[in-house]
């Protein structure tokens, strides 16, 4: 039932979303819009989506970091990895190639999938940690529109609580894994697949790890800072600095749900409200938020198919009985 109302609150969330679009769409001058992409310097264009392949590539290093402990130790297969999963997060509304890409890693270094999720959790959770802070140092320290700054005292709680929350990973004591009888039942396999998830979460959670983890998240954040202004100069939009990082921050702020495909038109108006506030033209805003997004999703994509086509071709294809929890967490969502 709860599976159920889910679904269909998430379903009037993207239809809310989707309208409110369509109006902002109406009020865009496509023309002028257009013509701001078409006089784009192709140059600065392409060193930015150049910058930009370089930060997903320290996404797959800083995964690599976590995977290495539990065997799969191939630093070529995170990459193959990482970058077809962002090519499936590029066409699908959900971020189904999370899931996607720790079956697919799981399958091919011959480890159980709940230790992949587990690596896979302290990786997300250090993007989200890089976000924490390049947002509390903002807000900060930086003259933002109001919108933003409102969030000072939250985003110093959640950063506080992000420094606590690591502490407590890295001096958890490890405890020997239980190797466990055979189970039978989906509620008996979900708790034992869980309980190598949380098993593994404390046994690569080291202090180096982590000082590693979080120098690697403030460089993809700064390289994606970097994308965002060299995309902006190659458009000819004089957006300042501190524009680009209220910009980045606010089109990030929803990172974590994408209600369009590859976020597409929640991107750019985001962008674009943020870049108003700034004083810029609308319409040429909504010209650079779409080049961002052009770096961002097509030669990422064509370069996932090309590393790993049977990751985004072949994702249905059946798993290891042992990786079955990925569906198992689904089903224990279900009769919750």
């Amino acid at each position: 039932m709860k599976k159920v109302v889910s679904r269909v609150m998430r379903i009037a969330l993207s239809l809310v979303i989707v309208v409110a679009l369509v109006v902002f769409a109406r009020k865009v001058n496509w023309h002028t819009t257009w013509q701001s992409i078409t006089e784009a310097n192709r140059t600065i264009l392409l060193v930015a989506a150049v910058v930009n392949l370089l930060s997903l590539a320290l996404k797959a290093v800083r995964w690599w970091i976590f995977l290495r402990p539990v065997g799969a130790t191939s630093l070529w297969m995170a990459i193959k990895a990482t970058f077809a999963g962002a090519g499936l997060n590029n066409i699908l509304v959900a971020n189904g190639g999370e899931a996607a890409r720790v079956v697919f890693v799981a399958r091919a270094a011959h480890v159980k999938s709940a230790k992949i999720l587990a690596t896979l959790a302290l990786e997300r959770m250090f993007e989200l940690i890089g976000y924490i802070v390049l947002l509390a140092l903002s807000v900060s320290f930086l003259e933002l529109p109001t919108a933003l700054t409102r969030w000072r005292p939250i985003a110093w709680v959640a950063l506080a609580g992000v420094a606590v929350l690591l502490v407590c990973l890295v001096r958890r004591p490890e405890r020997a894994e239980h190797v466990a009888a055979a189970t039978t039942g989906w509620r008996s396999k979900f708790a034992e697949y869980m309980k190598h998830f949380l098993h593994t979460i404390g046994g690569i959670s080291t202090g180096p790890r982590f000082g590693m983890a979080i120098l690697l998240s403030v460089g993809i954040w700064a390289m994606q800072l970097w994308t965002y202004s060299l995309t902006a100069r190659a458009a000819h939009f004089n957006l300042p600095l501190v524009g680009t990082v209220a910009a980045i921050l606010a089109v990030n702020l929803g990172f974590a749900v994408r209600a369009t495909p590859g976020n597409v038109g929640v991107f750019q108006a985001m962008y674009a409200l943020t870049a108003v506030g700034f004083g810029m033209d609308k319409d040429q805003a909504i010209a650079v938020a779409f080049l961002i997004q052009t770096q961002q999703i097509i030669p990422v994509t064509l370069i996932g198919v090309i590393l790993a086509p049977e990751f985004l071709f072949k994702r249905k294809r059946v798993t290891r009985s042992e990786d079955d929890g990925l569906d198992l967490m689904s089903r224990a969502e279900e009769g919750a």
